[in-house]
């Protein structure tokens, strides 16, 4: 495996966490443009009623030409409040649910500046319950050409945006909510942790193909 280069994603998808694997060093870029209606302010768990998707507002305007080392987070409205609200309605039953809840309300009850600071907490936190001890970095400047393999731009909420990808295939679980609605692959995080608990994992390692 060689080195590779990421965004920071809120609360990223299974598929995400599959690159992070077996790499010698890890970048995670912070001086991109701000792209719109991506995984970096938004993540997909499974509620009552499916697919649902947790959406971090930024502040209006502040996107246009931005960089997300600069993107700042609006609090205009009580987003956080909202998100934690749709987590526990979605995993309140769940096996680990009780266990790992804890670890994500300081993400919540903390008003951090930048959609930056945002992300990378939650970054920290699930390397933190992967176990995985990582050399990662983030850029010193835009990378317009990488030596490794880049995922800047390959993995998106929409399916027509999201590129295939030969080397992931999400394994199955048992979700919550999959006999009303069936099994909904590659969710976010949450959604591994609060399902299968120290076995996410191996879950993870499982949708690696090659």
């Amino acid at each position: 495996m060689q080195q590779c280069i990421l965004p920071l994603f809120y609360w990223g998808p299974v598929q995400y966490f599959t690159k992070l694997i077996n790499r010698p060093k890890i970048w995670l870029e912070q001086f991109e443009t701000y792209p719109k209606q991506t995984y970096r302010n938004r993540c997909e768990i499974y509620g009552p009623n499916g697919k649902q998707a947790l959406q971090v507002p930024v502040e209006r305007g502040s996107f246009h030409k931005t960089l997300f080392c600069d993107l700042k987070i609006a609090y205009d409205t009580a987003w956080q409040k909202n998100h934690l609200k749709s987590i526990e309605a979605a995993y309140r039953s769940s096996p680990f649910y009780e266990y790992f809840i804890d670890d994500v309300l300081p993400v919540y009850r903390n008003k951090p500046k930048f959609l930056l600071d945002l992300n990378l907490a939650v970054f920290e936190q699930s390397l933190e319950w992967l176990n995985l001890d990582l050399e990662w970095a983030l850029t010193n400047d835009f990378q317009w050409v990488f030596d490794g393999d880049d995922y800047r731009d390959t993995m998106h909420p929409k399916a027509a945006k999201n590129q295939p990808d030969s080397a992931f295939l999400p394994a199955s679980y048992i979700q919550g909510f999959e006999q009303r609605h069936g099994f909904i692959p590659n969710l976010s995080i949450l959604d591994l942790i609060f399902n299968t608990g120290p076995d996410t994992i191996n879950l993870i390692k499982s949708s690696i193909t090659r």
